[in-house]
């Protein structure tokens, strides 16, 4: 999943990468790298800084073991960023428009991912009385929300959607586009975690939250900052 969102992302944005940023082939498949790269680091890296650090301080060796699991969006998208900015100091290329094309095509990929999630019986959701609600194999005799489905389709299909018409539909200033990706994500992910189980090892924030909704209103507060921020450039 992760390489074809990546894929079908490329082709989304390809003509904007010859066109805006005047990438050849190479170039398009050197950014390419630089973004695979970013996403595996940092969602490696976010998950162990932010849901289990106690334990690799134990297992360091299980840091390299990412066969088994353990990925973070909020630290892939931090890798990304990163990665671009790298990018962007190498070959100078615009940063913020390099933002602009990843933040309209991460649903993409942010959808696959979540349809992964479901088929492997991962992340899964709350117990629900729901008539759409399943059983999955890791999570006991319990009738479950399809948690993942919920993201697939609002951090994927409708958050694409919204970023495609307000492409389209409003006058944006470079970085706004990426600005609106961060706020919808994060509205959309805060929501979707009322029906999702918190991870184990953490479990509840403030007896309700969970660490992902945490970093999700960090993330809406920074995209409305910078969606003001991009407004007066």
């Amino acid at each position: 999943m992760y390489i074809l969102g990546i894929l079908l992302g490329f082709l989304l944005i390809r003509k904007d990468l010859r066109n805006k940023l005047s990438l050849n082939g190479d170039q398009i498949m050197t950014l390419a790298t630089y973004i695979i790269l970013g996403i595996i680091l940092g969602g490696r890296l976010g998950y162990i800084l932010f849901y289990e650090l106690p334990y690799f301080l134990q297992h360091p060796v299980s840091i390299f073991k990412i066969w088994q699991g353990g990925m973070s969006f909020h630290g892939g998208a931090i890798g990304a960023v990163v990665s671009l900015y790298a990018y962007h100091t190498f070959y100078k290329k615009d940063f913020i428009v390099l933002l602009d094309l990843l933040g309209y095509a991460s649903p993409i990929g942010l959808g696959l991912g979540r349809i992964g999630n479901f088929i492997n019986g991962e992340l899964l959701g709350r117990i629900s009385k729901a008539p759409w609600a399943m059983i999955f194999p890791e999570g006991g005799p319990y009738l479950r929300h399809p948690s993942q489905l919920y993201e697939a389709f609002f951090e994927g299909f409708i958050l694409f959607l919204l970023l495609f018409l307000c492409r389209k539909h409003i006058p944006l200033k470079n970085g706004q586009l990426f600005s609106l990706f961060l706020m919808g994500y994060g509205i959309f992910r805060f929501m979707i975690e009322f029906f999702r189980e918190p991870d184990l090892q953490i479990g509840f924030i403030f007896h309700y939250f969970t660490l992902g909704q945490i970093l999700c209103v960090l993330m809406i507060l920074f995209g409305i900052l910078s969606y003001k921020r991009f407004a007066k450039i």
